[in-house]
């Protein structure tokens, strides 16, 4: 068995990059549909990393949650404001690059330098998803009368985000098994 596994690494780090092709193709493609692009909005809004890609400059930080749908849920005045605040072109810019990235992690098979990008990619696509841990106030539970909110209880929106550092160390790995690679190649 430990032999099995460790001569196995090799395979596993590409099961890696398949899954986060996977993982990229399908939470981009998702970018392209309406209720994925207002479920990011309390994140871009409060990021100064992101905020500025809105068209509408939001002063009051609660003026999202006015034009928030649930998922599944038409509201034509809020479709509206999602349409001027630039939402939606936001969110298919965005899809686009993540399905990029993954696009180059999974290539990362074959071209083993565009493969480095792509982990490197994902590894800062994943720090700045960590970023929201500190800029959004929807990751941590609310005071609403509970003893359990604020730090370190972590809404679902919260452990949705903890879990990308999962996807730093794997960019991580990924990026640093192409660069071995590529070294390979250049000391032969």
């Amino acid at each position: 068995m430990i032999d099995l596994l460790a001569n196995s690494q090799k395979s596993f780090i590409h099961f890696l990059r398949i899954g986060i092709f996977i993982v990229m193709a399908w939470i981009g493609g998702l970018k392209a549909f309406h209720y994925e692009a207002e479920g990011i909005i309390p994140f871009v809004t409060n990021s100064p990393i992101m905020s500025f890609l809105l068209h509408k400059h939001v002063t009051d930080t609660d003026n999202y949650k006015l034009h928030k749908n649930k998922e599944g849920e038409v509201i034509t005045n809020n479709i509206r404001w999602h349409e001027a605040n630039g939402t939606y072109t936001f969110s298919y810019g965005l899809g686009a690059m993540i399905v990029s990235i993954g696009m180059l992690v999974l290539l990362g098979i074959f071209y083993p330098k565009v493969g480095m990008w792509g982990g490197i990619l994902t590894a800062g696509m994943s720090l700045v998803t960590l970023s929201f841990l500190i800029t959004t106030p929807e990751v941590w539970v609310p005071n609403l009368g509970g003893q359990e909110h604020g730090f370190p209880f972590l809404s679902a929106a919260g452990r949705l985000v903890l879990k990308d550092i999962i996807m730093m160390g794997a960019g991580l790995i990924i990026a640093s098994d192409s660069a071995r690679t590529i070294q390979k190649y250049l000391s032969t």
